[in-house]
C-alpha cells in the first residue's frame, strides 16, 4: 500500500512536470494569480485605511484586486474568461499598480523635506514599491491568458501555430507587422512552455520590490527580532538567481530553485511570526481586526514567498527559442 501511494506520488508529479514544460497549466495558474490578488488587495486594504482613504483613487486597487480574484476563479473553469475577462483585468490592475506607484512616490516628495531626506521619508512615508509589488498580480493574470489548459493534449508545432493564429486578438491586426511578429513569438513561447527567461527575470524583480518592503517594515520595527533579518539578507540571492537565470541555464537548474525554495520557507515562517505578532497584541482574538490594521502586515510575508513561487515555476520551464 505504501508503495502504492509512493507510486502515485510520483506519477502526479510527473504529469505536473510535464504539464509545466509543455505550457498546460492555465487552470493552476488562474487560481494562483485569484490568490495572489486576493493577498496583496488585502494588504492594500488595510494600508490604505491606515492612510484614511484620504483620496479617492486609493479604492482602486481594493477593488481591481477583488475583481482580478473572481476573474482568476472564473478563469479556472472558464475558456473564455482565461482569454478575454482575465487578461484585460490583469493589464488594468498591472497599469493602476504604476499609478500608484506614481502616487507613492509624489506623496514621499509632498512630505517635508521631500527626497532631501530620502530615509525618513521612504520609512514615514506611503511604501514606495508596494504598488508595483500589485501588479505582480496583473503580471501572472497575463501569462496565464497565453497558457493552454491541462486537460489539452499535447500538439505538433504546425498545430500549435494555427491554434495561435486562430486565438490573435483584433488589436493584433491594427498594429505594425514588426510588433505583431515579436508578440506572437513570444505568445508562441510561453503557449510552449518556453519562458524561463521572462519568469526567472520577474522573479528577481519580485525579490528586489519585496526585499525593499519588507527592510522598510523592519526598520520601522527597529529589527527587534534577530528573524527580522532574513528575507532582507536572503533578498540579493534571490536576485542574483533570477538574474543570472536569464543567461545561464546551469543557474537556472540549481540557483534559482534552490533561493527560491528558501524564499518560500522564509515567507510561510514570517507569516506564522507575523500572526502571532497579531494574536499577541493588546486584546488579541477579542481585537482580532483591529489588531490586524495596526499590527504587523500580516499577508506582506506570504508575497515574499510568492517570490520563492516565481523562482521555482521559472526553474521548472523550458527556455526560449
Amino acid at each position: 500500500m505504501r508503495k502504492g501511494s509512493l507510486s502515485t506520488l510520483a506519477h502526479d508529479e510527473k504529469v505536473v512536470l510535464q504539464h509545466v514544460r509543455e505550457g498546460r497549466f492555465q487552470r493552476s495558474l488562474a487560481l494562483i494569480t485569484a490568490i495572489s490578488s486576493l493577498l496583496s488587495g488585502l494588504e492594500v486594504t488595510y494600508e490604505h485605511y491606515i492612510g484614511s482613504y484620504s483620496q479617492q483613487i486609493m479604492y482602486t486597487p481594493v477593488f481591481l484586486s477583488l475583481a482580478l480574484f473572481l476573474a482568476g476563479i472564473w478563469a479556472a473553469f472558464n475558456r473564455w474568461a482565461a482569454r478575454v475577462l482575465l487578461p484585460i483585468l490583469s493589464l488594468v490592475v498591472t497599469l493602476d499598480g504604476m499609478v500608484g506607484f506614481f502616487m507613492h512616490v509624489r506623496g514621499i516628495a509632498r512630505k517635508p523635506g521631500g527626497w532631501r531626506i530620502p530615509v525618513f521619508n521612504l520609512i514615514m512615508g506611503p511604501p514606495v514599491l508596494a504598488p508595483l509589488l500589485f501588479a505582480i498580480s496583473g503580471f501572472l493574470g497575463v501569462i496565464t491568458a497565453f497558457l493552454r489548459r491541462e486537460e489539452d493534449l499535447p500538439q505538433t508545432a504546425q498545430a500549435q501555430m494555427q491554434a495561435t493564429r486562430a486565438q490573435r486578438s483584433m488589436w493584433m491586426d491594427v498594429l505594425p507587422r514588426e510588433i505583431t511578429k515579436d508578440i506572437s513569438t513570444i505568445e508562441q513561447d510561453i503557449r510552449e512552455g518556453r519562458f524561463q527567461r521572462i519568469m526567472a527575470a520577474a522573479t528577481a524583480i519580485s525579490a528586489f520590490f519585496s526585499g525593499f518592503e519588507s527592510l522598510y517594515s523592519h526598520y520601522k520595527n527597529n529589527f527587534m527580532y534577530r528573524i527580522e533579518w532574513t528575507p532582507i539578507l536572503l533578498t540579493p540571492f534571490v536576485m542574483f538567481a533570477g538574474i543570472g537565470s536569464v543567461w545561464s541555464r546551469t543557474l537556472a537548474r540549481t540557483w534559482l530553485p534552490l533561493t527560491s525554495m528558501l524564499a518560500l520557507l522564509n515567507g510561510s515562517i514570517g507569516f506564522f511570526y507575523h500572526a502571532r505578532g497579531v494574536l499577541r497584541r493588546s486584546g488579541g482574538v477579542k481585537l482580532l481586526l483591529y489588531n490586524i490594521i495596526y499590527g504587523p502586515p500580516i499577508f506582506a510575508p506570504l508575497l515574499f514567498a510568492a517570490t520563492g513561487f516565481l523562482g521555482l515555476l521559472a526553474s521548472l520551464l523550458r527556455r526560449e527559442k
